[in-house]
């Protein structure tokens, strides 16, 4: 089997605090980048809504403009923040997600930019699945008021290590955007999300565990901050969990910084010991990747 990782990377999940203040956002963000960069991280991820406060009553007045690419700074500062972030940092960024406005169609999306080493835009992932749920008594929300669903499997290569896939918060509710990923050779799977108080205790790290169990891949949760002061409670917890699903680290709620060690090894090792991959029946149920 080809190594799907190539050489051990360092990944970085930063639970970032963010509010009001957009320009503030960006600038703590680089501020623990270049932290986690400091500390050996190659690959560093920012949580969903990183530049902004999360919520549909935000998602207008925060929204910059992407395309055409690159935009200007003044279409979409983030895009050049996080660029810069990339190339001051030295490693890939994935850039947790922000509020794009596509003028042409005047569409709204929660959108995902990956960029290299050098500060190039690599890939784009808008949110797939719009959360949209409803639990009496709990939380409703409803992502599809304001925002359109995007529609591709992103993935993105690394040449020194290997593919990945980024996905937003809700798209890791799918297991089959995971699973195409996961076919198609990545090694890991990075999901910038937000889930909430009720959400999170429920769902949030089972979730993390069911897509590395399924698919037999390190997968990332990046959550922002818990700010019991703002309208969306995140549930923080961010997390990486190995591909026999075991939890490698996890951060509590309030802002804070993890790592984890990312080998090839323990990838082949648990394919080997459980070898799904050559044990699936396509003969009798659909390959979704194909």
């Amino acid at each position: 089997m080809t190594d799907l990782l190539r050489k051990p990377v360092k990944l970085a999940l930063v639970q970032l605090a963010s509010g009001a203040d957009k320009t503030h956002n960006l600038a703590h963000a680089r501020e623990k980048v270049l932290s986690a960069a400091s500390k050996g991280a190659n690959i560093i991820v920012l949580p969903e809504c990183f530049n902004s406060p999360y919520g549909c009553d935000y998602f207008p007045s925060y929204a910059e403009t992407l395309l055409p690419t690159p935009p200007t700074k003044e279409q979409s500062p983030s895009f050049h923040a996080l660029s810069a972030m990339a190339a001051e940092a030295k490693a890939y960024l994935v850039g947790g997600s922000i509020p794009e406005l596509d003028t042409e169609t005047k569409k709204y999306y929660n959108t995902s930019l990956t960029f290299s080493p050098e500060g190039k835009l690599l890939a784009t992932h808008r949110k797939v699945h719009l959360f949209d749920i409803d639990i009496p008594g709990k939380i409703t929300f409803k992502e599809s008021e304001v925002l359109s669903p995007g529609n591709q499997v992103t993935i993105v290569d690394l040449p020194e290590y290997g593919k990945i896939a980024v996905a937003i918060c809700y798209d890791i509710r799918f297991p089959e955007l995971a699973m195409i990923a996961a076919r198609k050779g990545c090694f890991a799977l990075i999901y910038p999300g937000a889930f909430n108080t009720t959400t999170g205790p429920l769902h949030w790290k089972l979730q993390g565990q069911a897509r590395a169990m399924d698919n037999q891949v390190y997968v990332a949760l990046c959550s922002p901050a818990r700010d019991m002061s703002a309208s969306y409670h995140a549930w923080g917890h961010s997390l990486v969990c190995d591909p026999m699903a075991a939890v490698m680290v996890e951060a509590e709620e309030a802002e804070e910084t993890v790592f984890a060690d990312l080998e090839n090894t323990k990838i082949v090792d648990t394919r080997k010991g459980i070898p799904i991959y050559g044990q699936r029946r396509f003969d009798v149920y659909p390959d979704v990747s194909s």
